[in-house]
């Protein structure tokens, strides 16, 4: 398991599917915290690693938003592999002062996405043990966040969101795989009270889902006595 050395930062990942706002979350929140936190940007996001962007840019040729190429165990194990990468290069850095590290998009992602599309196109499988065999395999190799915040919306205006951002409509495919992995997310969540936390944001600005964020991540290290607790920086 690859684990970030130095202060031993609080690893809170920020998930949810497409739309619900996560990235605005995750960056703002980030940006709360200046030097004591470190953002770990989503993968499609990592413009900085060659490697990375070179198998992102492969599995995205074919220009599917589910960054399907036809081969869904490969995408599977080459994109836990990236997440292993990403925490590779986290753990060669000085975490020194660091209290927080922010994740956009984790192995939760994996997990239910990946299954999520596996079980569309093999009907007979259980997306749920999917998305739990798969998590199973990150724990191996990279570890899970100590919390993973799941922002929950309505999935119907998440859908329009994302299609906008993408600029064209979802097809109905890919609007029921997003309902799906909304669902996947609630089982997971249920499945593990004490990592995850949910968090409503349907009907709030950007700013109040940072706020939230936020929020939260306060009443986290809260819990940590050894580190204080976020604040807002004074006007």
């Amino acid at each position: 398991m690859i684990k970030p050395t130095g202060a031993d930062p609080l690893w809170v990942s920020v998930e949810g599917i497409n739309g619900v706002g996560k990235t605005s979350a995750a960056h703002g929140t980030a940006a709360l915290l200046g030097t004591r936190g470190v953002l770990l940007d989503e993968l499609t996001d990592q413009v900085n690693d060659v490697l990375l962007s070179r198998v992102i840019a492969a599995l995205s040729s074919a220009g599917d938003p589910f960054l399907r190429t036809g081969h869904p165990v490969v995408e599977t194990l080459a994109l836990l592999a990236l997440q292993v990468r990403k925490s590779e290069r986290l753990a060669g850095q000085s975490l020194a002062g660091v209290d927080v590290i922010i994740e956009d998009r984790g192995v939760d992602s994996v997990a239910v996405y990946q299954a999520a599309v596996l079980c569309s196109e093999h009907p007979g499988t259980r997306p749920e043990q999917v998305a739990r065999h798969i998590l199973a395999d990150a724990r191996r190799w990279r570890g899970v966040p100590d919390k993973t915040l799941l922002l929950t919306g309505d999935p119907e205006v998440c859908i329009q969101r994302f299609g906008a951002r993408i600029q064209r409509p979802l097809a109905a495919e890919h609007a029921h795989l997003i309902s799906e992995i909304d669902r996947l997310y609630r089982v997971l969540a249920e499945d593990d009270p004490d990592r995850y936390m949910i968090l409503d944001v349907a009907d709030l600005s950007p700013q109040e889902s940072v706020d939230v964020v936020r929020q939260s991540v306060t009443r986290l290290l809260e819990r940590r006595p050894h580190i204080p607790a976020m604040r807002r920086p004074s006007a």
